[in-house]
Parts: C-alpha cells; sequence; structure tokens
C-alpha cells in the first residue's frame, strides 16, 4: 500500500479521548427512508468497491450502500479527522500497516463478541501471516479483506544464459546468478533493490532467522546483522545499483535489471507494458536462507468505533469476505483472495503464477503490529543508506538503531 509519513498514535489518543464518549455516526437514511451504510475505501479499489454493493443490497432491502473512494494520498489525514471529530464511516478499509496506529487509538470497534456469529471472520479462514494483522492488544479489530505478498520476477531467457534453468532457490544461488548476470554486459544490475521499500530488509532479516521482540528489538543480534550485511553486499559489489534510475519495467525489458522482487500487481503491469517478453519471463518464492519467508500485506475491514449501524457493518464486511465475493472482487480488482479456500479455484490453482503467490502466503509474515514500527523502520532505511552511500559501519548503524527503538517503543 501507498503511505504518507504518519502522525502517531499518541496524537490520535489525545484526540480521541473528547469524543470517544460523543455522538456516533446515527442511523443515516437516505431520502427514499432507507438506511444508508457508510464505507471508505482507499485508491483504486474504493473506485471499483461500488460496483460490488448491488447484490448484498438486494440481499438486504431498505439498506443504500455508500462507498466513498479516498485517495492514499490523503487517506490518512481523512482518518485522522474522523478520529478527531467522531465522525467517520462505519465499515473502513485500512491498510494493514496502519492498523496498529488507529487500533491504539481506539478508533476501531473491538469484535471479538461477534466472531461466533460470522463464521467468515474465524481466523482459520485466512492465511497465518494474515492472522495477526486482525488482533491488537487481544481484541479482534478486523477482518483481512484482500492480501499480496513478494515473490521473485526474473528472466528466464537471461539465467539460462548464465547457466540457471531453473530461478536461484537459496541466498547464495541468488548472489551467484545476480553477479554472473552483472557481469553480462555494461549498465546491468542482476537484481534490484529498492532501497526505499521497507519490506526487503525485513524480509531477508526473517529468512536469517531474526524474530522481532518488542521488548528487545535486537537489531543488532547476528541473524538481523547477517542478514543486513548480505543486503548491502549487493550495492558494495555493483550488483545492485543505488540510484533510482530507469524504470523497472523498462530497465527489466531491456535486460538491464533482469531479477527483481515485487507484489501480484506487477503481473498486469509486464503483460500490458511489455508484452514482447512473453514466455521471457516467470515468477518464483523467495530464495531461502533459514527459511524463504516473504512478507504479507493487503487490507483489512474494521468497523468504527462508534458506528451505529454495526449489525450491518458486520454484515457487509461477511459477505465481502465470502468466497464466491473474494472471487469476483479478484476479478474486477486484480487483488489476491485474503480466504485460503477462495485459493483452490481454477483461476488460482491453475495459473502458474498466481499459484506461485499462493504458496508464498504459505511462507510469509506481517510486519510487527505495534504503531511505532513505521517510525523505527523509517530509521532501518536511514541507517541502510548511510552504509551504502556514506561507508558507514553496519554493526556500528545497527547498535544505534537498537537504541533509537528501545526509546521509540512505549
Amino acid at each position: 500500500m501507498k503511505k504518507k509519513g504518519l502522525v502517531y498514535s499518541t496524537v490520535l489518543a489525545v484526540a480521541l479521548s473528547g469524543i470517544l464518549a460523543g455522538c456516533g455516526n446515527g442511523e443515516k437514511g437516505s431520502e427514499d427512508g432507507d438506511k444508508t451504510l457508510s464505507v471508505w475505501a482507499m485508491g483504486g479499489e474504493g473506485k471499483l468497491l461500488s460496483e460490488m454493493t448491488a447484490k448484498f443490497e438486494e440481499e438486504n432491502p431498505g439498506l443504500d450502500v455508500k462507498v466513498q473512494a479516498i485517495p492514499w494520498d490523503s487517506a490518512h489525514d481523512k482518518l485522522l479527522t474522523a478520529v478527531a471529530s467522531g465522525n467517520g464511516p462505519d465499515v473502513l478499509q485500512l491498510g494493514t500497516t496502519w492498523v496498529s496506529e488507529f487500533a491504539d487509538a481506539g478508533a476501531l470497534l473491538d469484535l471479538t463478541e461477534h466472531m461466533e456469529d460470522h463464521p467468515e471472520f474465524d481466523p482459520k479462514n485466512y492465511f497465518e501471516g494474515a492472522q495477526s494483522s486482525m488482533m491488537y492488544d487481544d481484541k479482534v479489530i478486523g477482518i483481512p479483506w484482500y492480501v499480496e505478498t513478494r515473490t521473485m520476477y526474473y528472466r528466464t531467457d537471461l539465467l539460462e544464459e548464465v547457466g540457471y534453468s531453473e530461478p536461484p532457490a537459496t541466498w547464495d544461488e541468488l548472489k551467484d546468478a545476480a553477479s554472473k548476470l552483472s557481469k553480462s554486459g555494461d549498465d546491468v544490475y542482476g537484481l534490484d533493490i529498492d532501497l526505499n521499500d521497507q519490506v526487503t530488509p525485513l524480509i531477508f532479516a526473517w529468512q536469517n532467522g531474526f524474530e522481532f521482540d518488542a521488548k528487545n528489538p535486537n537489531f543488532s543480534s547476528p541473524e538481523f546483522k547477517g542478514a543486513m550485511d548480505y543486503y548491502t553486499s549487493y550495492f558494495k559489489e555493483g550488483i545492485s545499483s543505488p540510484a533510482k534510475g530507469v524504470d523497472i519495467v523498462q530497465a527489466f525489458k531491456d535486460g538491464k535489471k533482469p531479477i527483481f522482487f515485487s507484489g501480484p500487481w506487477m503481473i498486469n503491469v509486464l503483460n500490458d507494458q511489455a508484452p514482447d517478453l512473453e514466455g521471457k519471463w516467470a515468477v518464483a518464492t523467495m530464495p531461502e536462507k533459514e527459511n524463504n519467508l516473504s512478507s504479507i500485506g493487503g487490507a483489512n475491514f474494521s468497523v468504527f468505533h462508534n458506528s451505529e449501524m454495526v449489525d450491518e457493518s458486520l454484515d457487509f464486511i461477511s459477505y465481502m469476505n465470502e468466497v464466491d465475493t473474494q472471487l469476483e472482487w479478484m476479478e474486477t480488482s486484480n487483488t489476491l483472495p485474503s480466504r485460503v479456500e477462495a485459493w483452490q479455484d481454477p483461476k488460482l490453482a491453475d495459473n502458474e503464477m498466481y499459484a506461485t503467490f499462493g504458496e508464498q502466503l504459505e511462507s510469509s509474515q506481517g510486519a510487527p503490529q505495534i504503531k511505532e514500527w513505521e517510525k523505527i523502520v523509517q530509521e532501518l532505511l536511514a541507517s541502510i543508506e548511510r552504509v551504502i552511500s556514506g561507508g558507514a559501519d553496519v554493526e556500528t548503524e545497527l547498535k544505534g538503531l537498537d537504541e533509537k527503538a528501545k526509546g521509540m517503543i512505549k
């Protein structure tokens, strides 16, 4: 999901403290006397979601669903304003990296008591990695709507030229293949790593056995340091470029960046923008060290804390999370279903690329569910930048990151 700088939960909590007991949204009515369920959804999903509400309205006469599409770049501020005023929607979409911030502020209704009445909400229905985003402070505060994970995109033809008829399956193979590709021509970088991407460093750390502990972040541990040594070595050895450079699609087409990590959205992007590459590229699960974990993200549906249409909100979320509805939503939006059962459908199971994402989702986990994580990971990226561009020492930077993280976590 797209992000902008976050105003953290201390601000939200102060804003919320004066209105928790205030008036709620009320049962808003339409001109014909029907009740109106307000849904906020972000970005392109918000524009498409209104196409999915007709059947739900047919099954719930007297209820109109009003979907408001909110651009990602203004969504956080709009949600912050809603929390401060108490005038929010009934149902809201939250990217998984925002869940802990707004949950910590008390903006999301605890759904625990409603779980038994809504079997679609059972955590067992969802990938294990997505289950963590459902919970905050032992409360159920969201239901996974769609998911995404990162896999490895690679040029099959170019890898074959350097001796790889199969995709690199381990860290050592990835390093070897990317190094050989980098030597195959001028301005070729075997592996593209986006230095602004906060996910890749964490993926490498997980793959090297690192486990985050909010009480003791321990970024200077051998597991995390080993992962950052591996990550930064690609830049130090000229296998990855620190410069943003050419658009990744163009660089992939030209063979200048023949391997990169990305999410499922890139399948359609490459099919649309690089049709001449058909049959010359594929996706594979992440190469492994101790494991081949990847990240899991996406978006959840939550109920705003003071909605007076809780039952209707829960019914709407249940409908959107039925397997058939999720499959319909996948075809509408090109996003991946959060329900594990949906992945048995031939549309996914018989599609080699989507099936690869399904396999990776079985080996994935979410970012730590603490409200300070966004600030911590920005400090991590700054440390990596100092190592790569400024020649700073990895061990020294990670010890400093440890101290900063401990000071941030409350």
